[in-house]
């Protein structure tokens, strides 16, 4: 009888690996929204990191969350860096370029689990609305990959990226 237990159990995480293998060596999670403001408004929710406690769906997780500024005010070379309970863990942002329409991050992970990531921010005006797309992409480690076989990281991350948005929408729109 444990000769079959131990079998099946082989053959479980053979299977397993085996699904983990198959995913994809990259991910990409991208929302986006319309906002009845102008580009200008809604950059300065994005480029300014002391903005983000405004908008971001991570930031009331953790009310004690530790946060550090680094670097130039806002746009290019800002760092913003987080410690915070199991629900933010702790990580490090920095502005790469920031242009008009178009902002991009270096995202970098450290605890729950390591992993560096990019984090872009479009947006196109269209009237007196702007059309705002947020991205994330990286790379699968073999970690993210064995995830990747029970759960899904863009319906994950999707979420927090849709409530973002809302409030965002929300706060550029005042």
């Amino acid at each position: 009888m444990l000769k079959k237990i131990s079998m099946g159990l082989i053959l479980v995480i053979v299977v397993i690996v085996g699904l983990a293998l198959t995913q994809p060596d990259s991910f990409k999670v991208q929302r986006s929204a319309t906002i009845k403001a102008p580009p200008e408004k809604i950059m300065a929710y994005l480029n300014d990191f002391h903005q983000w406690p405004a908008w971001s769906p991570w930031e009331k997780l953790d009310p004690n969350m530790q946060r550090t500024f680094e670097g130039s005010a806002s746009g290019k070379g800002a760092v913003y860096a987080w410690k915070g309970n199991d629900d933010v863990g702790q990580g490090r942002m920095e502005i790469l370029e920031s242009a008009p329409t178009q902002l991009d991050i270096k995202l970098d992970f450290i605890k729950p689990f390591a992993s560096s990531n990019r984090t872009e921010f479009a947006l196109q005006g269209q009237g007196d609305s702007t059309q705002v797309t947020w991205t994330m992409t990286g790379p699968s480690q073999f970690v993210t990959k064995v995830m990747g076989v029970f759960f899904s990281m863009d319906k994950m991350i999707g979420k927090d990226f849709e409530k973002g948005l809302a409030q965002l929408k929300m706060a550029a729109e005042k």
